[in-house]
């Protein structure tokens, strides 16, 4: 048996736990930005993927307005830096509702590093660095989407295996339902059929 949920009929928050208990994992964009005045901000997102392979383009959802929006539509610019196992509390700390014009790698101490082709500085631990410009925004209901063309990407050396990022090294984090974060865990691998190769459905097989 099967329970029906009507959002239109249900609060806002009560669905927004319902979709984000289960579309997941969902990864994580930790989107470091620099603000008109200056201030460096980094926030975390689960709103995320990739958009365009040619232009390469990514994608994150701005849940209402907070600083990471206001500072890309300001600068247009900004980096996602990949969350690892390891650096798991410091992404949450950087959660926090910090009030306007705080820096969270101040408040958080985490290190930075200087970004290649945008104003906006990476997170020095993190494995993984796109640099973006905006590409556009979206505004639908209470969320906007940004749009970012990767102009640069650096990836740690330490993750890579054959000059490709390896998931096992990457240990990346993702979000879950409620207060719950996800870990890769087990990895299956299946290469996709060709149709020259079609031997039935896998119930079949």
């Amino acid at each position: 048996m099967r329970i029906d949920f009507d959002p239109a009929a249900m609060p806002r928050n009560e669905f927004y736990r319902l979709l984000t208990a289960t579309v997941v994992p969902r990864p994580i964009a930790w989107v470091s930005t620099t603000s008109a005045d200056g201030t460096d901000n980094l926030a975390p997102h689960s709103f995320f993927t990739i958009a365009s392979v040619a232009p390469p383009v990514v994608q994150f959802s701005s849940v209402g307005r907070k600083d990471t929006l206001r500072n890309v539509e300001a600068t247009g610019q900004f980096v996602v830096n990949l969350g690892s196992e390891a650096l798991f509390e410091q992404i949450n700390d950087t959660g926090t509702d910090f009030p306007h014009g705080v820096s969270e790698f101040e408040a958080a101490g985490i290190a930075s590093e200087p970004s290649l082709r945008v104003k906006p500085p990476r997170v020095a631990a993190s494995p993984v660095a796109l640099e973006c410009e905006v590409h556009s925004t979206l505004g639908i209901g209470d969320s906007t989407v940004v749009f970012g063309r990767v102009v640069h990407a650096v990836v740690s050396q330490d993750v890579l295996v054959g000059g490709h990022p390896e998931i096992s090294r990457l240990k990346p984090l993702s979000r879950l339902g409620k207060d719950e974060w996800g870990t890769v865990g087990g990895v299956r691998e299946i290469s996709r059929i060709r149709h020259a190769d079609w031997r039935g459905p896998a119930g079949d097989r």
